[in-house]
């Protein structure tokens, strides 16, 4: 049977590709952006208790009702936001099913979505099922700041820009938007119908004093935004599949409509273990920021004795460097190199871009990862 593929352009991710070639040559993985030390004690013991108290069968659509009520709680107490458990907090299956469903709620045929390169590999995807057409605008290659002139004139070009993507902080690379951006971005959207979706999984881990900067703290922004949270994330769980996303009530009606379609329903108790710890164990969440500073940190400096220079990290748990000292190869050539080669997994990060910069030779590395992991990959990193 001949099938026309909806996505000539789009073959296996970059982080499927990456993680299967580190177990096939035993490379050390610090590629795929999960964490290799276990989710906290109590989170693990409130699944556990949730099961064994029957907790086990469908959750509400929406989610259950004391995980929303923690998370709004929690917005109140980290950004001054008040926003509605009922009508404006949803839990989904993963900040990646949020991103589908946003989408596919407010993108109609022909609309143009900003997209702002570097950027996370499901947001155009997303954009393409919807039948909206992604309009890219590179970062600054130097510092991935938003570029204003370029991101101004591709919102003003056509006028049929219906929404934008950001992410703060930045996955591939760390860099976290600022209240003057926030300001500035509201400025520009000011009396326009452009809708934001904002990715902010990382929110609790940034660094050097700095706080997290979600659009929920500027009132423009937070009453035209879908604002995609991750527990596993925060949490060390990636492979529970628990996120949120917060969004004005008239936006979440069209978001749940999607999400009912979708996957209706999202593990059941893990639901009940997250709403405990968030409000029995808000050390973790808060702390998670220092302890993933130290890492950075100790990180940073083993990359000083090898020949990869590190960029600066503001947030994330992503370390970019740059490996022109070591080779001369294009980016994806020089991750299969050094991972077959040397025994080191990373991302390259020309699959970020629609059009990568020329000349650019960076790999993205994660160092959310225990210390015998990171001291094996930097030994053999050294060697390269």
């Amino acid at each position: 049977m001949d099938l026309e593929t909806r996505f000539p352009d789009i073959g296996t991710s970059i982080f499927t590709v990456m993680s299967e070639l580190a177990r096939t040559t035993g490379a050390v993985n610090l590629g795929q952006g999960f964490p290799d030390f276990a989710p906290p004690a109590p989170l693990v013991e409130g699944l556990t208790r949730a099961m064994a108290r029957g907790q086990n069968q469908y959750a509400p659509m929406h989610g259950i009702q004391p995980l929303r009520e923690a998370v709004a709680e929690k917005v109140a107490a980290w950004h001054g936001a008040q926003v509605c458990p009922d009508t404006e907090v949803t839990v989904t299956s993963g900040a990646s099913e949020g991103i589908l469903d946003a989408v596919l709620a407010v993108v109609r045929p022909g609309d143009e979505v900003i997209l702002l390169d570097p950027a996370y590999d499901a947001y155009g995807p997303a954009v393409t099922l919807a039948g909206g057409h992604a309009v890219h605008v590179p970062l600054d290659p130097e510092d991935f700041q938003v570029d204003w002139a370029r991101l101004e004139a591709a919102i003003s070009s056509s006028g049929r820009t219906r929404l934008l993507v950001l992410n703060t902080p930045h996955n591939p690379s760390g860099a976290i938007w600022r209240a003057e951006d926030m300001a500035r971005l509201d400025a520009l959207l000011r009396g326009t119908d452009i809708l934001v979706l904002s990715d902010e999984v990382y929110e609790h881990m940034v660094f050097d004093g700095a706080s997290h900067e979600s659009v929920l703290r500027t009132p423009g922004l937070a009453e035209r935004s879908f604002v995609l949270s991750s527990f596993g994330k925060t949490y060390h769980c990636t492979g529970w599949k628990v996120g949120t996303c917060i969004a004005p009530a008239s936006l979440t009606r069209e978001f749940r409509k999607v999400h009912q379609c979708n996957t209706f329903s999202t593990f059941t108790p893990a639901q009940w273990a997250l709403a405990e710890m968030i409000r029995a164990h808000p050390e973790h969440h808060e702390g998670l920021g220092a302890f993933l500073e130290a890492r950075r940190d100790r990180f940073a400096a083993g990359l000083a004795s090898t020949r990869f220079r590190p960029l600066p990290v503001a947030g994330a748990y992503f370390q970019l460097v740059d490996y022109s000292q070591v080779s001369d190869l294009p980016d994806l050539a020089f991750a299969r190199w050094l991972c077959t080669e040397k025994g080191v997994a990373t991302i390259p990060l020309s699959p970020f871009y629609a059009e990568p910069p020329e000349g650019q030779r960076l790999v993205r590395l994660c160092f959310a990862k225990d210390d015998e992991t990171l001291e094996a990959g930097l030994a053999r990193l050294g060697e390269a």
